[in-house]
């Protein structure tokens, strides 16, 4: 890689709030409790610090404000990169409720003149998500964002830039419900930015802690592509999960589906998904990833019916160890599918535990049919862990993917009182971290793939602990808006996956549904990869899928270790070029990738790539052997692609 952290970047980080021992009116908490504002942590309160390791300095700084509150901010330094990090908890450790906790935020003035916020509004399950806006302040003082549904990535993403004069910095909150950003530009042409849960009125019960939001800032002194590549280089080093001590790798993922013509795996039992794997093997597909999805319980071919977690009997006589048991002995990863917060009427869990329950009723009083496993709830907690738990051990499951696919907002504000709005969402999170962080901390090796009707829930606390291989129910083969989506996803979540399906007419209209071919993979390319070739198709489909695969596993690994450059702009027009450039300095390789939408009318591109200077670089098709030198001086001007209708091209380059 070359985004190389410079002096700079650190300087710009200690303007971007205090270091750990800043006066303690300078930290950066604001919060009322009894109806007295606190700025910063009061006088006299306990600090701690130490090195966890070379590159990461923790500190702790704990008070008491009366008999009964708590309050402990922590914060986190990485040496190795210029982040901050700040989360802040408010315990009540007396035998009785505390006063009233309002406004806890985390944040406050900026350093240096606010010229622009940028942000996005996530995954929005539908063809407008994953687009940015950029704010100026030109026609108001203050912007404030957030989700709004319940999820955190529904409407506003949890990653976001703010640019002031000569720096910028990258924000990333850890926070799977309702935050809420404010950025406004002071009257002497500063900033001010600060972070809370949305929704903050609350008493504290006997026992019980709450926590803010997690606001990470990534403060940088550069251009663009030094942010982005910062960014992502910190990521990598320390967000994302690893496998047995070592980083995910590109995975390529098969799966049988639709079986018998039903809805995803509610078709599915042994016979024919142990009868898939042998077929791929057979003609030289090996998954990295078997993948299950919903289904697999007893539902009745309506796959939404959740509540009851046992493999249907009927399907899977002898559970889904078997299939498990062929997975381990091909060296094949085993993923299921989850959705463990939504319990439906009639499921067992409902009918045998509704004090687990939370629920919302109709004008009538009568509850809907989908209800919320409550978290917080300690009894449903531990029974959650310890089946789940026992499912993954005696099924051989490698990879628990869990997806959530209702507003849980609702739910909770129906069983708040009023002096206790936003306490059970956040008992809630707190629980469904916890519980993922059980079933790591029992399976070691286990990771968990994030899902939440798409990509709703994939802040920075939920990406510490998972990927999102299914980051949208939207686009998969629609190819500019694909391109859109992995342009925001290379740029903040840099392990995801695509698939490598074609929903593109003839006429260059979408709503058809091709085979897979090469320019399905063309548009695929991304760090993991699910293979829609189907198991019993013909060998010439099985022949573009060998042929394909290695180039995609190559671009992959360039991915996961590379510089990101992206080369054209994704307006999400099936009549734009598609190109990006991934670049590994320290080993002397990349490769440019360019695809021609199909409606794209000229024949020829013209590819400005990132190069250094002095070194000649020499170009390869995997695909066609071809290849051709230049020099980084000939490369400024520019190189041409002619490219035929509805194609791509992967040219893999090396340097010296």
């Amino acid at each position: 890689m070359n985004a190389r952290t410079t002096r700079q970047d650190f300087a710009a980080a200690a303007r971007v709030y205090p270091t750990w021992n800043a006066p303690l009116d300078k930290l950066p908490i604001r919060f009322t409790y009894g109806g007295r504002e606190y700025r910063g942590m009061p006088e006299g309160c306990r600090i701690s610090h130490e090195l966890t390791d070379a590159n990461i300095l923790r500190a702790e700084y704990t008070a008491m404000l009366d008999d009964r509150l708590e309050v402990r901010l922590t914060y986190t330094e990485y040496r190795d990169y210029p982040v901050r990090e700040w989360v802040a908890s408010f315990a009540n450790v007396g035998s009785a409720d505390t006063q009233l906790l309002e406004y806890a935020v985390l944040g406050g003035a900026l350093d240096g003149g606010l010229t622009s916020f940028v942000w996005s509004n996530g995954d929005t399950c539908r063809d407008d998500g994953y687009e940015w806006f950029t704010e100026t302040f030109e026609d108001k003082s203050a912007l404030t964002i957030g989700p709004v549904d319940g999820t955190s990535c529904n409407g506003a993403a949890p990653y976001m830039q703010i640019k002031m004069q000569d720096y910028a910095m990258r924000i990333g909150i850890g926070w799977p419900a309702m935050w809420s950003v404010t950025t406004a530009k002071c009257s002497c042409g500063g900033g001010e930015f600060t972070l809370g849960q949305k929704r903050c009125r609350m008493v504290i019960r006997p026992g019980e802690s709450m926590r803010t939001p997690r606001l990470t800032v990534l403060a940088y002194a550069g251009d663009e592509d030094h942010g982005r590549n910062l960014w992502r280089r910190w990521y990598l080093a320390h967000i994302l999960p690893r496998e047995h001590g070592e980083g995910l790798k590109p995975y390529v993922c098969l799966h049988n589906w639709n079986c018998e013509g039903k809805p995803e795996h509610t078709a599915a039992t042994e016979e024919n998904q142990c009868g898939a794997i042998k077929r791929y093997l057979e003609h030289g597909l090996k998954p990295d990833i078997w993948w299950i999805d919903a289904g697999w319980y007893p539902c009745d071919y309506n796959w939404p019916l959740t509540g009851t977690w046992h493999p249907d009997p009927a399907r899977f006589p002898h559970g889904l160890a078997p299939i498990g048991k062929m997975c381990e002995e091909n060296g094949i990863r085993f993923l299921l599918w989850f959705e463990p917060e939504r319990v439906v009427s009639g499921t067992w869990i409902h009918e045998n535990h509704p004090e687990w329950l939370l629920s919302t009723y109709d004008e009538n009083g009568n509850p809907h049919g989908n209800h919320l496993l409550n978290l917080a709830d300690r009894d449903a907690w531990n029974w959650l862990v310890n089946h789940v738990d026992a499912l993954i051990r005696e099924s051989h499951i490698h990879i628990y993917r869990q997806d959530f696919n209702f507003s849980p907002l609702g739910n909770w504000i129906t069983a708040e009182a009023e002096d206790r709005i936003g306490a059970i969402e956040n008992l809630h999170v707190q629980g469904y971290l916890a519980y993922w962080d059980e079933l790591i901390l029992r399976n070691p090796g286990l990771w968990i793939d994030s899902c939440a009707s798409g990509g709703r829930r994939n802040d920075l606390d939920t990406m510490r602990r998972a990927v999102p291989l299914h980051y949208t129910d939207v686009g998969y083969g629609v190819h500019p808006i694909k391109q859109k989506q992995h342009r925001s996803l290379f740029e903040w979540i840099p392990y995801f996956r695509a698939h490598n399906m074609s929903w593109d007419n003839p006429d260059g209209t979408y709503g058809g549904n091709r085979p897979v071919d090469e320019f399905a993979f063309q548009c695929a390319m991304a760090p993991a990869l699910t293979d829609m070739t189907g198991y019993l198709s013909e060998d010439a489909a099985f022949a573009v899928s060998r042929k394909m695969t290695p180039v995609w596993r190559e671009a992959a690994g360039l991915m996961l270790r590379g510089d990101y450059y992206p080369l054209t702009e994704c307006r999400k027009d099936a009549a734009d070029w598609y190109a990006m450039q991934f670049d590994d300095s320290d080993a002397g390789e990349g490769f440019v990738q360019v695809v021609r939408n199909v409606q794209v009318t000229e024949d020829t591109y013209r590819v400005q790539m990132h190069t250094e200077t002095g070194k000649t670089y020499t170009f390869t098709d995997r695909l066609t052997g071809d290849s051709f030198t230049k020099t980084a001086e000939e490369l400024e001007s520019g190189f041409d692609i002619t490219l035929e209708p509805r194609s791509g091209v992967v040219l893999f380059y090396t340097y010296g």
